[in-house]
């Protein structure tokens, strides 16, 4: 894997059993630490799974015991191990998911191809946007386009088109992990698209790891703000209503110069110089994603 230019991550859980009932790390943490090490592993996903019927109660110091087993065996490992707290955001782990060792911690519970499941975790990620920093993320669940599915019959994404492109912007905006739920071999010419799209990746992968936040709710329009390390502002303008929305944007409210240069990262095309305002039409369930420049 390594040689193809490959990350490799597996998948375990503090429990007797992971979710899918395979065995689980329990009082085996440093065997399988040492295994992953000798393996390779580059990521582990560590699921709390069957760990509830092991916890004595529902306490933060029971949420973080078997977080705190697994780091300690992983760094008695010489590799470089990404570390991915997966307990649904319990306890809200992002408050102390840093102090357990995880680089990253769900937030939520599944994700599933609908919008309303999508939008609801999406537009949620609020409260936490404060502790998301570089080696310390937010993750709101995996990506649901392209062909998904939980077990052997795959189907397309119920997402509309530009739902989709809501699901990813969001998800950069909120400098979430990106992870591919799908079947990479059957990706179509507009997935690949969504997925590949180097301006948009880029606001997800900025060193600064900020994680957006919105300014402004007006009626269906959410606009959400990401500040990006070259002092630049990265902007997502929402449609979360049945019907397309013309919006104005206002620069003063969003604390921003009066005069701005602009450019649409989906069309990847400079819009020009816009004084105090921008004018656009969003589809419903779509996004507007700029950046200033």
């Amino acid at each position: 894997l390594h040689s193809l230019g490959l990350k490799f991550g597996i998948y375990s859980s503090p429990g007797t059993v992971t979710c899918g009932n395979y065995t689980g790390s329990y009082q085996h943490e440093l065997k399988d630490a040492q295994l992953y090490g000798y393996w390779g592993i580059d990521y582990l996903k560590y699921d709390w799974c069957s760990y509830g019927e092991i916890a004595k109660d529902n306490s933060r110091e029971e949420l973080m015991k078997p977080y705190f087993v697994m780091r300690k065996a992983l760094n008695q490992v010489d590799r470089d191990i990404v570390y991915s707290l997966c307990q649904y955001g319990m306890g809200k782990v992002w408050e102390w998911g840093e102090t357990v060792g995880g680089d990253a911690w769900r937030t939520t519970g599944d994700i599933t191809d609908t919008w309303k499941s999508m939008s609801d975790i999406g537009f949620s990620q609020i409260e936490n946007a404060k502790f998301a920093k570089p080696s310390n993320w937010n993750d709101p669940d995996m990506l649901v386009v392209g062909w998904v599915g939980w077990g052997p019959r795959l189907h397309p994404t119920r997402l509309t088109p530009d739902e989709q492109y809501t699901h990813i912007s969001l998800w950069c905006l909120l400098s979430s992990p990106l992870l591919i739920g799908c079947d990479l071999t059957r990706l179509d010419d507009f997935t690949l698209n969504l997925l590949t799209n180097d301006e948009v990746i880029a606001l997800n992968q900025d060193p600064l790891g900020r994680q957006a936040t919105p300014i402004i709710k007006q009626g269906n329009i959410q606009v959400w703000m990401k500040e990006l390390e070259d002092g630049t502002k990265a902007i997502g303008i929402f449609n979360l209503g049945d019907e397309t929305e013309k919006y104005l944007l206002n620069f003063s409210e969003l604390n921003l110069s009066s005069k701005l240069k602009l450019r649409d990262l989906w069309r990847q095309k400079n819009l020009g110089e816009f004084k105090d305002k921008f004018e656009t039409l969003i589809p419903s369930h779509g996004v507007v994603l700029i950046k200033t420049l």
